[in-house]
């Protein structure tokens, strides 16, 4: 089936960022693990398993409307100590967070009713799962100290 160009351009502009995602949380989780830090690891390996599915989704419904998909993931923002990785983390969610209600919104414009569907979990997932849980572990290191939290995400 012949998708509309500019729902599988904007599908493809989604997988480029989720793909970022996905690299990003695999490079932080390995470095938190690294750390000693593996509570806070696995939860961010969690994320990556999700960002994986997102991407998934996308790429089968872009070859579902007969596009190609693009595989080249956007910039990472490697952070370098735990606050600048929740913190960079965050900055992708709240910017994929924005890109799916505008991709919600064009496929509400171009009747592509089925993609819609698709995105609304991923939206879902990523605003009440992935950005508050970064923004809750962003405010217990603000409230209990950063030395206080790391210890707390010790294995």
């Amino acid at each position: 089936m012949q998708g509309q160009p500019a729902v599988l351009d904007a599908l493809n502009a989604l997988l480029v960022n989720e793909l970022a995602a996905r690299d990003q949380y695999f490079i932080h989780s390995r470095m938190l693990s690294e750390w000693g830090l593996t509570k806070a690891a696995a939860r961010i390996a969690h994320e990556m398993e999700d960002e994986t599915s997102h991407a998934d989704a996308l790429i089968r419904r872009i070859l579902m409307l007969e596009g190609t998909p693009r595989m080249t993931p956007a910039a990472l923002n490697v952070g370098a100590d735990l606050p600048g990785i929740f913190g960079n983390d965050l900055a992708v969610e709240i910017s994929v967070v924005k890109h799916l209600r505008e991709v919600i919104a064009l496929c509400e414009r171009e009747a592509d009713f089925v993609t819609r569907e698709l995105l609304l979990p991923m939206l879902r997932d990523t605003e009440e799962d992935h950005a508050h849980w970064l923004e809750q572990q962003l405010k217990l290191i603000g409230l209990v100290g950063l030395p206080n939290y790391l210890q707390s995400q010790m294995g």
